[in-house]
């Protein structure tokens, strides 16, 4: 709860890392909405953890692709709450799919882009033996969906 009340005091820090206390390095941040791009895109914070940044960013932005994939983006915004794959344990059940897809350098990184221009764009917790980084990515929703469509994981015409 601390480290989110120093996120809030220094969403007006002029530099692009905010460093918060290292308790926060263990902890699991909720992907959040920033806002929906005219294209449909969604601009987004999303949270990873690693051995080191490039490591964290990464997981980051695979847990970014994830949560518009099966669970939504939960919470006020104007992001869709409701996942692209409202499936069942879909993640499980189209493994053969989805495990290459989200391996490092996987299909996932077409469709996920980080985002520098924000005043305070990452937010950098370190532990002893992690980092957890909060960086601001943008998802394109469209061409995610048009791509599982046409991989056959959703029936063509899907409206999600």
């Amino acid at each position: 709860m601390a480290a989110i009340a120093l996120m809030l005091a220094c969403g007006s820090c002029s530099k692009k890392t905010t460093e918060v206390v290292s308790s926060a390095a263990y902890t699991n941040f909720e992907t959040t909405c920033m806002g929906v791009e005219h294209d449909g895109s969604q601009t987004l914070r999303a949270w990873g953890k690693g051995n080191n940044k490039a490591d964290a960013v990464e997981q980051a932005k695979k847990n970014a692709v994830n949560d518009v994939l099966f669970k939504g983006i939960k919470g006020t915004g104007p992001c869709n709450s409701t996942p692209l794959v409202p499936e069942v344990n879909a993640r499980q059940r189209y493994s053969r799919y989805f495990n290459p897809f989200f391996k490092d350098g996987g299909e996932y990184s077409k469709f996920v882009k980080q985002e520098k221009s924000h005043e305070t764009s990452e937010i950098k917790a370190r532990g002893t033996s992690v980092e957890n980084w909060g960086v601001i990515v943008t998802v394109d929703r469209e061409a995610l969906r048009q791509q599982l469509e046409k991989d056959g994981i959703l029936a063509p015409g899907t409206s999600h």
